[in-house]
């Protein structure tokens, strides 16, 4: 791991991974069940009317479409629960990161270990959803693979942003908020139910000026093997935006917020 990242930022991802030893095999399981169900009900139950009254989406059948845009949606919710009350937590409530800088550690490793750790979560997560997938025969080729690291971008594009707001609060009162006024209203809206096309052409705007739109259409391109080079290209630029800028942002404000 400190070949890859710095080795202070490797001690960080060393501290979560042996918190998670202890939850993992209930984090595992929720991973597993959660598109299990999703894809069983919605793709299966609600996609067999879809078909028959419409003929699926977008000429595929609805489980097709589906699939790969809660890929995409579960990473987000994913980096959400990571970035929200746990960053802060180690900051207000248990002082681990206090205890953290303490040491040799800087708030740059900080940052980099807590991104680098999401990271591997969001890995975990795609990965598990994508078997999901194939066992109800929506990987249809090898290059459907490739929806694993998109998603995991797509929500490293929430992940950065969040830890970066985060960095900012003084209490837990405003973390329901975002995850009723934006990450559950993205996560029925942002095009992995329905096309964006559905929506109002302001709303239209909204979506895809969000992170998630992008990462569902990625996604879905790739397993649907339909997306061109240069939308790939647009997708994945508009991704990167979002993650590194909300890198360089969370920086400052951690530090600012640590650092008396």
């Amino acid at each position: 791991m400190a070949t890859v990242i710095p080795a202070g930022a490797a001690r960080v991802v060393e501290h979560n991974a042996l918190v998670f030893r202890r939850q993992w095999r209930g984090s595992l399981t929720v991973s597993f069940f959660t598109p299990l169900f999703f894809i069983a009900s919605m793709g299966l139950g609600l996609g067999s009317l879809v078909n028959r009254s419409s003929g699926g989406v977008g000429g595929v059948p609805y489980i097709d479409f589906l699939a790969p845009g809660l890929l995409a949606a579960t990473t987000m919710q994913t980096a959400a629960f990571e970035c929200t009350y746990p960053i802060l937590g180690k900051i207000l409530w248990d002082r681990i990161y206090e205890a953290m800088l303490a040491t040799p550690l800087k708030v740059r490793d900080v940052v980099i270990g807590e991104v680098a750790w999401v990271t591997l979560r969001m890995l975990m997560v795609a990965t598990i959803f994508w078997i999901v997938m194939a066992a109800f025969g929506v990987a249809h080729t090898p290059e459907s693979l490739l929806a694993i690291p998109a998603a995991t971008l797509s929500g490293l594009a929430f992940a950065t942003p969040l830890i970066a707001f985060t960095s900012t609060q003084k209490n837990d009162s405003v973390m329901g908020t975002v995850f009723r006024l934006v990450i559950t209203p993205l996560f029925l809206f942002g095009g992995a139910f329905f096309p964006i096309s559905r929506l109002p052409f302001v709303l239209q705007g909204v979506a895809w000026a969000t992170p998630l739109a992008h990462g569902v259409a990625l996604s879905r391109g790739l397993v649907l093997g339909t997306i061109a080079m240069p939308e790939a290209a647009l997708h994945l630029a508009v991704l990167l935006v979002y993650v590194v800028a909300g890198g360089v942002i969370a920086l400052p404000l951690l530090r600012r917020r640590l650092i008396k």
